[in-house]
C-alpha cells in the first residue's frame, strides 16, 4: 500500500498534508546508525488518520491547524500526567495487590481458604485488564465517540466493585468483585490511554509510555512505597472493610480527576446522517500473521511468566525468610525500582533499538533470579534483588509502546488494536504463571530445593523465574531478527 497517496485529502485542495503534520508538531527524527527504518514510517500519523482528522474538522467546524503540537505542549504532558494518575490508581491495585493476598491467607474469613483461590482474585484482574485490551481497541475504533464516555462508566464500577467487596465473606466473593468487575472496569479506563497514546506522541512514545506506566509502579509505591505501611497501618487499625471503603473513595477522587485532562489530539468523528461507522475489525490487520507480531506476543509471554510471579510472592518469601517488616521493605524497594526502570527502559527505547532493550532487561533479570534470589539467605541479598529485578524486569514493559508501533506496521490508527493483540499474551502470563507458582510452591513443601539454594520452598518457583527470564532474552533475539527482515520487507 503506497501511505504517500492521499485521494481523499485531494477533495480539499485547501489543506495539506504537509501543513497538517506542520502544525501538529515536530516529525520523528530520523533513525541513528544502525537502527532500522520503523515500519513503514516513523510519522505522527498515517495518511488514513490524517484523513479521518481531516474529515472530523471539516464535520464538526474546527480549523485542523489548531491541533495540539506532538512530543510536547501543555496538551500532551497534561495527558500524559493524567493517565500516569489513572495507572497510579487502576494498576497500583493490582500491582500491590500483594499486601492484601498477604492479608487474606492470614486472617478469617479467608485464611481457610488455599492459596491458589485468593491469588486468583489479583490475577484475575491483571489477567482480564491485559486480556481485554484487544476488545475495547477494536470498540473504541469502531465507537470513538463513546470513549469518554465508557471510561467514567469503567470509574463508577471499578470504585463500586472495591466498595462492594468490603462486605465480602468468601473468596469466590472477591473473585468476582476485585477480580472480574474490578478488571473489567480496568479495562474500560485503560484501553483508550493506549490508543491515545501514538496521537500525543511519536518521537517520544517510549518515554511518555515508560513514564505512564511507571503510574501502575507509583501506585503500588503510593502502593510501592508508601501504600504497603499505610495498608499495613489501615489493616490493622481500621480494618479490611474499611480499608477497601477508603481505597473506592480515593479511586473515585483520583481517577475522576485523572479523567478530565484525557482527550483525544485528533477531532473526533460523528456518525450522523448516516455516515457508516468504521468496522469492528479492521481489514487492514495484516500484521496479525507477521513474524514480528508474533514473536512480541511469545517474548510478553515468557516475561509475564517472569514477572508477576515475583510481584505477587516476594512479599510471602521476605516474611518466611525474616520478618513482616522486611516483607512490606522489600515489597516497597522492588516496585520503586520498577519506576524507576520504567522510565528509564522507556528513554533509552527511543535511543536505541528496542530488542535490545529487552535483551538486556531480560537477561540482567535472570541473572537476579538465579544468583540473588534463589541464594537470598537474609534481607540484605533480597533487598539487592529486589532493585535489580524490580528495576529490569518492571521496566520491560515501557518498550512495548515501540513494539506495538512497529507491529501495526507504523501505523497509529491500529496500534491500539496492535497493542491488544500482544496484550492477550500478556494477560495469558499474568494469570498462568502465578498459578504455575503456586503449584511449584506447595510441591516445595517449605524446604529447599539443593543446598543454599532456594530457601523456604521457593526453589521450583526461583528456577521456574530465572528460567523464563533467560527465554525471554532469547525472544527478544528473535524479535531483533524479526524485526530486521521486516524492515527489508516494508522499505
Amino acid at each position: 500500500m503506497d501511505r504517500t497517496a492521499t485521494p481523499a485529502v485531494q477533495e480539499y485542495p485547501s489543506v495539506e498534508l504537509t501543513d497538517f503534520a506542520q502544525e501538529s508538531g515536530r516529525q520523528a527524527p530520523p533513525p541513528r546508525s544502525g537502527q532500522p527504518t520503523p515500519l513503514p514510517s516513523s510519522g505522527t500519523f498515517s495518511a488514513a488518520s490524517s484523513q479521518a482528522a481531516l474529515r472530523g474538522a471539516l464535520d464538526d467546524g474546527p480549523n485542523v491547524q489548531e491541533l495540539a503540537p506532538v512530543d510536547g505542549g501543555v496538551q500532551a504532558w497534561t495527558f500524559c500526567a493524567c493517565a500516569f494518575i489513572l495507572e497510579m490508581m487502576i494498576w497500583g491495585y493490582c500491582f500491590s495487590y500483594g499486601i492484601f493476598q498477604d492479608y487474606y491467607t492470614t486472617h478469617a474469613p479467608f485464611d481457610r481458604a488455599s492459596s491458589i483461590a485468593i491469588s486468583a482474585v489479583g490475577t484475575t484482574a491483571i489477567g482480564l485488564q491485559y486480556a481485554e485490551a484487544l476488545i475495547f481497541s477494536c470498540f473504541f475504533s469502531r465507537y470513538p465517540d463513546y470513549m469518554m464516555l465508557s471510561m467514567w462508566c469503567g470509574l463508577g464500577l471499578s470504585v463500586a466493585s472495591i466498595f462492594a467487596s468490603s462486605f465480602a465473606t468468601q473468596v469466590w466473593q472477591l473473585i468476582l468483585l476485585q477480580g472480574v468487575a474490578f478488571g473489567v472496569a480496568g479495562g474500560l479506563l485503560y484501553a483508550p490511554v493506549l490508543k491515545l497514546l501514538p496521537e500525543w506522541f511519536s518521537a517520544r512514545r517510549g518515554l511518555a509510555g515508560g513514564i505512564i506506566f511507571a503510574g501502575g509502579g507509583v501506585g503500588g509505591e503510593l502502593s510501592r512505597f508508601i501504600f504497603p505501611f499505610v495498608w499495613s497501618i489501615l489493616l490493622d487499625k481500621l480494618g479490611l472493610q474499611w480499608t477497601l471503603r477508603l481505597w473506592a473513595l480515593l479511586t473515585a477522587v483520583f481517577c475522576g480527576f485523572a479523567l478530565l485532562g484525557i482527550h483525544p489530539r485528533l477531532p473526533v468523528p460523528k456518525f450522523t446522517g448516516g455516515r457508516p461507522r468504521p468496522r469492528f475489525i479492521p481489514l487492514q490487520l495484516g500484521f496479525a500473521s507477521s513474524p514480528l507480531f508474533w514473536s512480541v506476543s511469545l517474548t510478553l509471554l515468557l516475561q509475564g511468566f517472569s514477572y508477576f510471579p515475583v510481584s505477587l510472592y516476594i512479599a510471602s518469601f521476605a516474611r518466611r525468610l525474616s520478618s513482616p517488616l522486611t516483607a512490606t521493605v522489600v515489597l516497597s524497594v522492588f516496585n520503586s525500582s520498577a519506576v524507576a526502570g520504567q522510565v528509564i527502559l522507556g528513554h533509552l527505547s527511543d535511543r536505541f533499538p528496542y530488542p535490545w532493550v529487552m535483551f538486556c532487561s531480560a537477561l540482567g533479570s535472570s541473572v537476579a533470579a538465579f544468583l540473588l534470589w534463589g541464594l537470598a539467605s537474609g534481607p540484605t541479598p533480597l533487598y539487592l534483588f529486589a532493585i535489580i529485578f524490580g528495576a529490569l524486569s518492571g521496566g520491560f514493559s515501557s518498550t512495548w509502546t515501540h513494539a506495538a508501533f512497529e507491529c501495526a506496521r507504523g501505523q497509529p490508527e491500529h496500534t491500539g488494536i496492535a497493542w491488544g493483540g500482544t496484550a492477550v499474551f500478556k494477560g495469558v502470563s499474568a494469570v498462568g504463571g502465578p498459578i504455575l507458582s503456586s503449584v511449584l510452591l506447595d510441591l516445595g513443601g517449605g524446604r529447599a530445593l539443593a543446598g543454599p539454594f532456594g530457601r523456604q520452598g521457593f526453589g521450583a518457583v526461583e528456577v521456574f523465574v530465572g528460567a523464563c527470564a533467560l527465554a525471554t532474552a532469547l525472544g527478544s533475539l528473535a524479535i531483533a531478527a524479526a524485526r530486521r527482515r521486516a524492515v527489508v520487507r516494508f522499505s
